[in-house]
C-alpha cells in the first residue's frame, strides 16, 4: 500500500504545473483526506501550498510532517522548504531555530545563512557560509587557511552579537 501511495505521490508531484498548482494541491488534498496521518502525505501537500504561495498553510503542514516522523531525505528537504517559508511569512526566530535543527542534522544545510541575512545579521549569515565552506570544501588551497576562516566565522559572529 505504501508503495503504491507514495508512487502516486511522485506522479502528482511530476505532473505539477507551478503557474497552476490548484490541480496538484486537490489532488494531494484528496490523498491526505484518505491519509491523514502519513508524513510525506503532509510534507508534499505542504510543499504544493508552499509553491502556490500559501505559506501559512504550508508551514502548518511541515511542522506536522515533522512531528509526525518524516526522516531520510524527505526530513531534510522538509526542513529546508520550512525554514525558508518561515523567512518568507517573516517569522525569523523561528526559522532560524528550524536551520539550526537542519544544519544539526545535516551538517551542509546553508540555507540558515538566508534566514539571518533576511533578519539583519548580515556577519552572522557570512560567517554560516564560511563554517561551510570550511567543514565540506575539499579543496588543497583551502587545507592551509581552514583554522582561519573557522576563526573569521567566529569574529563575524561576534560583530552580530548583542552588546
Amino acid at each position: 500500500m505504501t508503495e503504491a501511495l507514495y508512487a502516486e505521490l511522485d506522479r502528482i508531484f511530476a505532473a505539477r504545473d507551478r503557474s497552476d498548482m490548484a490541480p496538484t494541491i486537490a489532488a494531494f488534498e484528496a490523498i491526505f483526506r484518505q491519509h491523514p496521518d502519513d508524513a510525506r502525505v503532509k510534507y508534499e501537500l505542504g510543499g504544493a501550498y508552499d509553491t502556490a504561495g500559501e505559506e501559512t498553510r504550508a508551514a502548518e503542514l511541515y511542522e506536522s510532517a515533522l512531528q509526525t516522523g518524516l526522516a531520510g531525505d524527505l526530513r531534510r528537504r522538509c526542513l529546508l522548504q520550512y525554514g525558508s517559508t518561515l523567512r518568507n511569512l517573516e517569522r525569523f526566530d523561528e526559522s532560524i531555530e528550524v536551520f539550526d535543527r537542519a544544519r544539526a542534522e545535516y551538517p551542509d544545510a546553508v540555507f540558515a545563512a538566508l534566514t539571518r541575512h533576511a533578519a539583519g545579521h548580515t556577519h552572522t549569515a557570512f560567517a554560516d557560509l564560511l563554517d561551510v565552506v570550511a567543514a565540506r570544501t575539499d579543496a588543497a588551497d583551502l587545507d592551509r587557511y581552514r583554522p582561519a576562516l573557522r576563526a573569521n566565522a567566529d569574529y563575524l559572529r561576534g560583530l552580530d552579537a548583542p552588546s
